[in-house]
């Protein structure tokens, strides 16, 4: 059997002499007592030695992740020229793939490990020709590089310190803005006026300060302070407020308050300070591309700068913005198109119509800064420069319309312009050498149609004027009247069908049929009858 064995100078192959030790693990110890007891256990066969530290890190890292290095490849390809005996190791995985890759038979059981414990023991001795400090320095070594790789620690780049340091600066804002707001309610009671002329909350509490009572203002000097002109307006407010007097324990209360304000206004100018150092030392390129508030709340809400640099660029575009987009998904509506990203420059500057098209862009670009950041060497901001130029002529090309080429030689467009400004081919024409005039298409389309009936229209009487009758018209009129009197006779002339009539229908007709009098009659009736009275 044979023993693959790794130590932080190379890899190392040992022929085992006695396999009866691995029948009793718990014994295994007492043959590794004593370097003769070992040499008489196992035998080093093949020793291949790292050339420096990066192809030990190399190695290790391989044999963590259960793979084979090129240097274990090497040595396992003369090994099995030589022989095809069992191959003893400490990692199951790596037993696999060499199996796989070589058909080595590969053992990976409890006694194997204890022999591995053992052989450790008395490596030095086990392995000739390097020394037992150089050893050392190779395990030294090799620890340090290994653990910098896994936990990827870098004194430069250090995330932690800017995830708290931001949320202490938003800590801090939130305290500000509620100790502003007391503070001008509590010193409001007695000079109300001074808060609508001083906006600024640290010249509100310096003013305070120097002030304290309303009627000290006139003898105070103010000018480090405020303005000529603000300082005289307050010096006038000050003599016709309208506020209530306070004792001089409050006053007391109010200037202990604005001591603490403007205390909490210098530690957030001190912790902006370390923040932004912070940033172009963890993540320059994202500091110059998103600015270091917006990149840190980034790197805060994801975790860390790698958790960062992991996302993809449609998650860092939302990123802030969970609940809408929870929300939106639930109740089928538009999903947010930015998160933190709303408070850049560049996106708060632009139009609304283009800020979701400008976050999605710097969404893009952000992910590539973060992974330069986050997995890349350099130390210099020359890609997140880049990319914030490119975003910004993209940027001036959506507000104003004209577009060109942002990269390339511009070849294609200088062969557009080519094609397009060729000159326009004019073809004879040989309806103009005819003199005669010629009829439009409109005209001859005007001959073809049908003439339009003309409606008659009857005048109004009103509108018309009366002509004086002529005996022609008059003879028209008397014909038409007895033409009109010949068929109405005509008409009672055709008899119509009968039907049954009842007995108060007849009587109808009866009545009716009795011509009614005229009144010509009527009158000769009642000369008649006065005749006969008389």
């Amino acid at each position: 059997m044979l023993v693959l064995f790794e130590t932080p100078a190379g890899y190392a192959i040992f022929k085992l002499l006695d396999e009866k030790v691995l029948k009793k693990p718990d014994e295994i110890f007492r043959s590794f007592e004593t370097v003769e007891s070992a040499n008489k256990v196992v035998k080093l066969q093949h020793f291949c030695k790292f050339e420096d530290t990066t192809q030990a890190l190399a190695a290790a890292t391989a044999l963590i992740e259960g793979k084979i290095s090129s240097d274990l490849k090497k040595l396992l390809k003369k090994v099995t020229k030589e022989t095809q005996e069992q191959l003893l190791v400490a990692d199951a995985k790596l037993g696999n793939a060499i199996k796989e890759k070589f058909d080595i038979p590969c053992l990976a059981t409890t006694p194997v490990q204890e022999l591995m414990r053992s052989i450790r023991s008395q490596m030095n001795s086990l392995v000739s020709g390097i020394p037992e400090k150089e050893m050392s320095a190779f395990a030294l070594g090799l620890a340090h590089s290994l653990s910098r790789y896994k936990l990827k620690f870098s004194p430069d780049k250090v995330d932690t310190m800017i995830v708290q340091a931001i949320s202490l600066l938003d800590d801090i804002d939130k305290e500000l803005n509620n100790y502003n707001m007391r503070c001008r309610e509590w010193y409001g009671w007695h000079f109300p006026e001074l808060s609508k002329i001083v906006t600024d909350h640290v010249a509100y509490a310096k003013v305070i300060k120097a002030v304290g009572h309303r009627t000290n203002a006139l003898n105070v000097d103010l000018k480090e302070i405020l303005p000529e002109e603000m300082e005289a307006e307050v010096k006038e407010a000050a003599e016709i407020s309208m506020g209530s007097e306070v004792a001089d324990e409050d006053i007391l209360n109010v200037t202990h308050l604005c001591d603490q304000i403007l205390d909490m206004h210098d530690y957030r100018a001190q912790l902006y300070d370390y923040l932004k150092n912070r940033m172009y030392a963890v993540a320059p390129n994202l500091t110059v591309l998103v600015g270091e508030l917006i990149g840190a709340r980034l790197i805060s809400h994801a975790g860390s700068l790698m958790n960062l640099a992991k996302h993809p660029s449609s998650t860092i575009q939302i990123l802030g913005a969970e609940k809408a987009l929870f929300r939106a998904l639930k109740t089928k509506h538009d999903t947010p198109k930015y998160g933190l990203l709303y408070h850049a420059s560049l996106v708060g500057g632009t139009n609304q119509k283009l800020k979701g098209k400008i976050s999605r862009m710097l969404a893009a670009k952000a992910a590539l800064a973060v992974r330069v950041d986050a997995l890349g060497e350099s130390t210099d901001a020359e890609l997140g420069a880049e990319h914030r130029a490119n975003l910004e002529a993209r940027l001036k090309m959506l507000e104003t319309g004209e577009f060109h080429r942002l990269a390339g030689r511009g070849t294609k467009r200088k062969a557009m312009d080519k094609y397009t400004n060729k000159a326009e081919v004019k073809v004879y024409n040989s309806a103009a050498d005819s003199t005669l005039p010629v009829k439009s298409v409109e005209e001859e389309e005007a001959e073809t149609k049908p003439p339009k009936k003309k409606r008659k229209v009857k005048d109004e009487p009103e509108e018309v004027k009366s002509e004086p009758a002529t005996p022609k018209s008059e003879k028209k009129k008397k014909k038409k009247i007895q033409e009109v009197e010949e068929t109405a006779e005509v008409e009672e002339e055709t008899p119509k069908p009968k039907k049954k009539k009842s007995k108060h229908s007849v009587a109808e007709e009866a009545e009716e049929d009795t011509p009614a009098p005229t009144t010509s009659e009527k009158k000769k009736k009642k000369k008649k009858s006065k005749q006969d009275d008389e």
